[in-house]
């Protein structure tokens, strides 16, 4: 880095402090920060650096793929993408700088995610408040897909919501551009937006259930969820599914009636639900698509961002060592991390509906 070019990213580094941790994982660690001269919130996202001696680059390998001079790439990727994309309802991108080989992010602070929306047991959902969520996540997922990008890593706790109750698309640390449709994919590489509509019609089931939706321990099982709830494919469902080697093993399996396990949800609902999860990706419905369905266009209205319901707990973060608060970012911070779980341990009765709603009223 040129005398210039270090300068710059140290006058970057001044503008902010951070305050409080209230994230960490295995190859991040985010903090509450603010900007010094304005005083707003704001989030510091650290990317870890991983040194070749160290063993975790064989661990962060498995999910990142690769570091290039000791930096994350996913990080890379996640500063490339949110340069790129400005949308209200993608997570906005404030400012960058490294730190010897951390690159650190200075992302726009949301107070909270969807994942701990619906965890929060105090919450009654009405049917506008789920098509206010999805409409808000739709248009992110259109706004990716018109600019080439996939997320590829779509789940409720990377759907951030803003104070005034926005939802926002986040952690982009997975995306990627288009790839050629002819290109050579293997079982576990997705490149067509297909996998961000699927994602997203789990998300609207979970939202409907209250718990995860098709939830399963390995890939076999997960292969069986599916199929149990919504048929063992046959070569018309998913051409090319009987083709495969593994395609034999598995029980033939009749499609569930979703709307006897949606029984709160209305014929629009359903019929986007069963649009979203149609298993040939090039028959599935587009977010585009998806925004012009007559569910977003029936009643009742969506409930307006800033009327939906929020949890009661929101991110607690925890205090930093005295010597660290108020730190300019251009420390080092010493700390270990640990890679937090996603799991659903905690909600009882994790394999049946936890709470019906009615779609058929206004909040």
């Amino acid at each position: 880095m040129s005398e210039a070019a270090e300068a710059a990213n140290a006058a970057i580094q001044r503008k902010y402090t951070k305050d409080k941790k209230v994230g960490e994982g295995t190859y991040a660690v985010v903090y509450l920060g603010k900007e010094a001269a304005t005083g707003r919130k704001i989030a510091i996202k650290k990317a870890r650096d991983c040194p070749s001696s160290s063993p975790l680059r064989r661990l962060c390998g498995i999910k990142i793929g690769q570091f290039k001079d000791g930096l994350d790439m996913s990080a890379i990727r996640e500063v490339k993408f949110l340069r790129e994309l400005r949308h209200p309802n993608v997570i906005e991108l404030v400012d960058v700088f490294s730190n010897k080989s951390n690159l650190n992010l200075v992302l726009e602070f949301l107070d909270t995610d969807l994942e701990a929306v619906i965890r929060d047991k105090d919450l009654v959902f009405q049917g506008a408040d789920i098509k206010s969520w999805m409409l808000m996540t739709l248009k992110g997922l259109d706004f990716c897909h018109q600019n080439w990008i996939l997320h590829r890593d779509m789940k409720p706790n990377n759907l951030l919501i803003s104070g005034d109750g926005v939802l926002k698309l986040a952690d982009f640390g997975l995306a990627r551009e288009y790839a050629d449709e002819n290109a050579k994919m293997t079982c576990q590489v997705v490149t067509r937006t297909g996998v961000d509509i699927w994602a997203a019609g789990c998300i609207f089931a979970e939202l409907m259930l209250r718990v995860p939706f098709m939830a399963a321990e390995s890939d076999m099982d997960q292969l069986n969820m599916i199929f149990t709830a919504l048929g063992t494919p046959t070569e018309q469902d998913w051409p090319g599914f009987t083709k495969l080697s593994s395609s034999a093993q598995f029980e033939k399996k009749p499609r569930s009636d979703l709307g006897m396990l949606f029984s709160a949800a209305s014929p629009e609902a359903i019929d986007l639900l069963q649009k979203t999860l149609t298993y040939d990706p090039r028959r599935r419905i587009t977010a585009r698509e998806a925004l012009r369905h007559p569910f977003f266009h029936s009643a009742p209205r969506p409930t307006a961002p800033s009327l939906l319901p929020k949890p009661k707990a929101e991110l607690a973060p925890r205090a930093l060592p005295p010597e660290e608060i108020g730190a300019p970012m251009g420390e080092k911070d010493r700390r270990g991390m640990k890679r937090k779980g996603e799991g659903y341990d905690e909600i009882p009765g994790a394999k049946k509906v936890a709470r019906r709603l009615d779609f058929g009223q206004g909040p």
